[in-house]
């Protein structure tokens, strides 16, 4: 997703869900799980993302998928993470959106190698 498409004050879900990559069913189980992910609701009801709420997702699926932290890990150290007042430390959307992509990238390109790898040998 490029940056430019981050520039609203609010997301919708589904809005959400292309910017992470996730599920909105993942988006809404995971609020039940994690105290610091909870979106407001616009009159109708429907859930209303900020920045911040993505920021959190984008940490949260690192955590989960990339760490492999289970559920109570990600939340552990995401109560760690909050208590940690090094700005240093501080996440920002755009560093969790590039680790993401890089992460997937790597993931990808050791998928062709090994596509390669065992074609080399046929």
């Amino acid at each position: 997703m490029e940056e430019k498409a981050i520039k609203k004050l609010y997301y919708s879900i589904a809005e959400v869900s292309n910017i992470t990559g996730l599920k909105p069913y993942v988006l809404r189980y995971w609020e039940t799980e994690f105290s610091e992910l909870k979106p407001a609701k616009n009159r109708a009801g429907n859930r209303i993302y900020k920045k911040s709420d993505i920021r959190i997702i984008f940490l949260i699926k690192r955590l989960l998928y990339q760490h492999k932290y289970t559920i109570e890990g990600a939340k552990q150290r995401l109560l760690k993470l909050k208590k940690d007042k090094d700005p240093k430390r501080q996440l920002s959307l755009s560093r969790l959106k590039r680790d993401d992509l890089i992460e997937e990238i790597h993931s990808e390109l050791k998928a062709i190698l090994d596509i390669l790898n065992n074609n080399v040998g046929a």
